[in-house]
């Protein structure tokens, strides 16, 4: 199990802000179960959904954004966990880029690639592993979510999410799987051993000029639609 709880350069969590965090929350006295509902909640609602510079980023710097998306949000929670002793690894997938709509408009939308990078978390507990993506919308934004589109009470797709039962998905973790944006998946990278590995293997294929246009406009654009429903 000692591969699936190194610290890597993005799975940071010998950094002072990520080990204050872990003091502070005194995570590391609970038992397992506990540091895994914990982390989980604090990781869903403390850190909310938004759009990063890139999706390589460190732990320490989702944690000082205090904003992710499932990809950087999926880092911090891996470093807490292996921080205070919780195997767990990645599970890379892309997911349509439909699941953004209404985060992405307009140009930003059709500049968008078809297929987008994706991943969850899988966690070890009593010698089971389960996929944790429940976590990426902060729980505020989904609820606001769920009051725009009160009349859709199935399957939902748009705005960071994806699920089959809307008004209900399975976003709390008390032993369970927990998804979010699992019915946008099209395409599975299968399982790594830390976000380093998937990327460096798998990443966005943009563009220079896209990739400058996604960092210094778009994400921005992104993350004034995701508050305007969050607010």
């Amino acid at each position: 199990m000692t591969k699936y709880l190194q610290a890597t350069e993005m799975l940071n969590f010998h950094h002072s802000s990520i080990q204050r965090l872990i003091e502070e929350k005194q995570w590391a006295k609970e038992d397992d179960f506990q540091k895994i509902r914990k982390i989980y909640n604090y990781v869903r609602d403390d850190i909310r959904f938004g759009y990063n510079t890139d999706d390589t980023i460190s732990a320490s710097e989702v944690l000082k954004d205090g904003y992710g998306q499932c990809n950087t949000k999926g880092t911090l929670f891996m470093a807490l966990l292996r921080a205070v002793s919780v195997p767990c690894r990645i599970h890379g997938f892309t997911i349509d880029k439909s699941l953004q709509k209404g985060a992405m408009t307009g140009l930003l939308y059709k500049l968008a690639p078809q297929s987008i990078i994706h991943s969850w978390v899988e966690v070890q507990f009593q010698d089971q592993w389960y996929n944790i993506e429940g976590f990426i919308l902060d729980s505020k934004y989904l609820s606001r979510l769920q009051d725009k589109f009160s009349d859709c009470t199935t399957s939902f797709c748009g705005y960071g999410a994806a699920t089959d039962n809307f008004q209900n998905p399975q976003v709390d973790w008390n032993g369970n799987d927990t998804y979010i944006q699992k019915e946008g998946i099209n395409h599975d990278f299968g399982v790594f051993h830390s976000p380093d590995e998937f990327f460096m293997q798998y990443q966005q294929q943009l563009s220079p000029l896209k990739k400058w246009f996604y960092r210094n406009i778009g994400r921005k654009l992104m993350n004034r639609n995701v508050d305007k429903i969050r607010s």
